[in-house]
């Protein structure tokens, strides 16, 4: 457990101080989702009815942004290498990166969605279920981000490599994201998609971080 918070704080520490990621990830979640009212119009009846399609989907596109540099500078100045070789089980630190990597993006998203869901004139009926699915979904997009970011790493067109990885995967929880706060908008149940959704996020967390590990021992041989 040491290990492990040690690595978040360090993590952390680094992105506080560099501040890109969280700022890039947030400013772009923000553009896309302002950029629809001009594409589809200003009509409020519309806005609303896609409004959690437009957040969950800029939601996630955002949370791609950083994913490519999850280990990346660890691994171009060596310090991948020497956290492979610490005590620690690499798994147990592949699970704290990507703890601090939710922390400075998807966090910021969550917090930013409710006013972008008041621009879209969402019902306020899915403000709250926006927010508990936004919670839920998004720590299983750095989870199974974390496997594309450490199956690219030191590839070309990384970028590119790791969408065509892992969109695919997020579409479940596009999906049961947008169909929970349509459900409660509806007045219809929605418990059964956060149900799905912590469904997710629990095999997530146990599959990700050792897939993640594994795929970084082989890039680093």
């Amino acid at each position: 457990m040491n290990g492990f918070m040690l690595v978040v704080r360090r993590d952390l520490r680094l992105s506080f101080r560099q501040g890109i990621d969280s700022f890039m990830v947030v400013t772009f979640f923000v553009l896309a989702v302002v950029l629809f009212p001009f594409g589809v119009g200003p009509e409020p009846n519309i806005l609303a009815r896609i409004a959690a399609g437009v957040i969950w989907v800029a939601a996630l596109l955002s949370a791609m942004l950083s994913l490519e540099r999850l280990f990346l500078a660890d691994y171009e100045d060596g310090s991948l290498e020497l956290l492979a070789l610490s005590p620690g089980v690499l798994e147990v630190t592949v699970l704290a990166k990507i703890t601090a990597h939710w922390l400075t993006t998807g966090v910021p998203l969550i917090v930013a969605a409710p006013v972008l869901a008041v621009l879209l004139h969402m019902n306020g009926d899915g403000f709250w279920i926006l927010v508990v699915a936004l919670s839920i979904g998004t720590p299983s997009l750095s989870l199974i981000g974390s496997v594309g970011a450490a199956l690219i790493l030191g590839s070309r067109r990384g970028g590119v490599l790791l969408s065509l990885l892992i969109l695919p995967l997020y579409v479940p929880l596009l999906i049961f994201g947008v169909s929970a706060v349509d459900s409660a908008i509806a007045g219809f149940p929605f418990s059964a998609q956060l149900y799905v959704l912590g469904a997710l996020l629990l095999g997530a967390l146990a599959l990700c971080p050792w897939a993640a590990a594994a795929a970084l021992r082989q890039a680093m041989e």
